[in-house]
């Protein structure tokens, strides 16, 4: 039986896709952008051919706000389940709606909801790596002053670049690029003060007029699912000119990795757009680093880029939707070295790009660079490393034996899928203390509060709990409120969807909003830091290792740096270690890349080590179900 006029109307999912053109406009910052559409496409893929980001945490599944919209003008969609979970009636009745829920039912203009201010936000970069460098600089690198003639005898049998490759020692056999070729013969017959000849691994990647040795550069990046890290390093000397940060502009995507995966599946088109977000980005950073060391592009010649398997792929342009899809297997596995022309990072022209190897689906380059910093492969007690991010990863062993796993945290530990979540920018909470009869909370930057940052998530869900505001099980305080003192008591809320803890009245908020912590919120905490504990646990059980014979945790990543320690542990985030058997490694990842950048030795060494590793699949171990269970828990 078909369905009336009115039941169309009724529900947004039936609607004729195709049967009519209409035009979606946005407001955007930078003015309007509009969009002709087929009746029925979702505000978010009308935003995506609009060249309009719309930021989307949740992976289009309805479960979280990011991607909230106002309709300003034309006939508002009708509201979904999602719509009331996320928005409640009174955000319904001013017009709000989620694009990735809402279909374009008529010609419309649309405001997109402005993210949370990132000013000041914290991203970790390296430590410099020189000192951790085995032996002497050995970049692969080499600079030679030359002084070539050019042929003069029409019966000798030569070549500009034979009497070139004469002067140099390593030359021979040495492959030119065609670049080099082509500015050969007017350098060669006007280098009175001599020619700076290039190699990398004994090929000549640049020719330069005069002495030029002294400048020979590289970049190490580290691409994480939410921010992207690098650093300019004299290849010389060993360092660290300049270091440049910045969120991955891939999130408005999804804020964890399956989400960015599904955005793109089986989808070249859409695969395009996420690597052109991070190529542009990439590029930014290269000429961001040269700008502040105050260097010649051209003069950088070697690059090393790592991260997590989907990053590593969507870099390279190779397809992830089966990287999504059991068994989870990546295109390859092995490192790489390509002419940077071939990704291509146009603004380092010169420069040669290293890929380190990749372990599995979801352990990648970035762990064996976090492993290559932190030595744990080559010692004789067992120790860990833990990447805590919106993909985190553990290591666990010693020279004998290392094991691996992934440990799929989603966004909530970087603010995602947090009602009034944010990355750690100024303004966000980062920690608070509970007194007597009240609260007082510390922001980045003594800023005015307008959000809650993932160490802040942490830290105040230990204190809730210290106080038993927050039972073991995650559920907030419902009752018996009049045995707190009053102040305590009346920051307890109810909103219209869930119970919450009010942090910070709109009064004193710099966003003119309550800063809740909501049920729902810790309920997210609770599965992202049951990921990151099982698997750790995990891999203890199937190591019989007991928490006393770790000798040293690593805490990797940018996130781990900002954590409380005790909160983290007291929530079990963390195995119950002594504070001195914890150490902080900052972005071990960034660190290792920098090693493999400064040594071909250390770059070789990682195919080694990834050989050794055991990949363990935590989906398909019968225990690892009933340890994330008791994981999600709080002590």
């Amino acid at each position: 039986m078909g369905l009336t006029t009115d039941q169309r109307n009724a529900d947004p999912d039936v609607v004729e896709l195709g049967s009519e053109t209409i035009c979606v406009s946005f407001q955007t910052r930078d003015g309007m952008a509009e969009v002709n559409v087929p009746k029925g496409t979702s505000i978010l893929d009308a935003a995506l051919q609009a060249k309009v980001d719309i930021e989307t945490t949740c992976g289009k599944r309805g479960t979280c706000r990011s991607c909230r919209i106002k309709v300003l003008s034309g006939q508002v969609p009708p509201e979904t389940q999602q719509d009331r979970q996320q928005l409640g009636t009174e955000e319904l009745q001013e017009r709000f709606r989620l694009s990735c829920q809402t279909k374009a039912i008529a010609d419309c203009t649309i405001v997109p909801s402005p993210p949370k201010s990132e000013a000041g936000l914290k991203v970790l970069n390296a430590e410099p790596a020189r000192d951790k460098l085995r032996g002497a600089i050995s970049s692969g690198v080499e600079k030679h002053l030359v002084h070539p003639k050019p042929p003069v005898d029409e019966n000798e049998e030569t070549s500009d670049l034979e009497e070139v490759m004469k002067t140099i020692e390593t030359g021979a056999g040495a492959r030119p690029k065609l670049s080099v070729l082509r500015k050969l013969p007017e350098l060669l017959r006007d280098g009175k003060d001599g020619l700076t000849v290039t190699l990398f691994n004994g090929d000549i990647v640049d020719l330069e007029k005069g002495d030029r040795t002294d400048h020979a550069y590289g970049m190490a990046f580290d691409i994480g699912t939410t921010t992207i890290a690098a650093s300019l390093l004299n290849l010389n000397t060993g360092e660290q000119l300049a270091s440049v940060s910045g969120v991955n502009p891939q999130a408005v995507h999804g804020g964890d990795l399956m989400s960015r995966i599904s955005f793109a599946q089986f989808d070249e088109k859409k695969l395009a757009v996420l690597r052109g977000k991070l190529l542009t980005a990439m590029n930014d950073f290269i000429s961001e680093a040269a700008e502040q060391a105050g260097i010649e592009r051209g003069n950088i010649y070697k690059i090393v880029v790592v991260g997590n398997t989907c990053m590593h792929h969507v870099f390279l342009g190779i397809d992830t939707s089966h990287v999504g899809l059991a068994p989870y297997a990546p295109a390859f596995r092995d490192p790489l070295v390509i002419p940077s022309g071939e990704v291509p990072l146009k603004n380092a022209p010169n420069a040669h790009v290293c890929t380190l190897p990749i372990i599995a689906g979801f352990v990648g380059a970035d762990t064996i660079a976090a492993l290559l910093a932190s030595r744990i492969y080559e010692n004789d007690t067992i120790q860990a490393v833990v990447d805590i991010g919106t993909n985190g990863e553990v290591v666990l062993g010693n020279k004998d034996r290392l094991m691996a796993c992934s440990a799929p945290a989603g966004p909530a530990l970087e603010g995602g899928e947090i009602s009034q979540g944010m990355r750690a920018a100024v303004g966000a909470i980062d920690a608070i203390e509970l007194q007597d009869d009240d609260v007082v909370v510390r922001t980045i930057e003594n800023a005015p509060a307008i959000g809650i940052c993932g160490s802040g998530l942490i830290d105040i869900v230990s204190k809730l709990r210290d106080r038993e505001l927050v039972n073991k099980r995650g559920r907030l305080l419902h009752k018996d409120f009049e045995q707190l003192p009053k102040t305590l008591g009346q920051r307890f809320v109810q909103t219209e969807k869930s119970r919450g803890f009010c942090l910070v009245s709109d009064t004193d908020s710099g966003s003119g909003q309550d800063i809740v912590l909501t049920q729902a919120d810790i309920r997210q905490l609770q599965l992202a830091k049951g990921a990151i504990y099982s698997a750790i646990l995990m891999l203890q059980r199937v190591m019989e290792v007991r928490d006393e014979d770790i000798d040293t945790l690593y805490l990797a990543g940018g996130f781990g740096n900002f954590i409380n320690l005790d909160s983290a542990i007291k929530i079990r985030l963390l195995p119950p270690l002594d504070h001195d058997r914890i150490s902080y490694v900052g972005n071990a990842a960034q660190q290792g890349a920098e090693l493999a950048l400064l040594s071909e030795s250390e770059r070789e060494n990682t195919a080694k080590i990834a050989a050794r590793i055991e990949h363990v699949a935590l989906a398909t171990r019968m225990e690892f179900q009933e340890l994330f269970v008791d994981a999600c828990d709080l002590q």
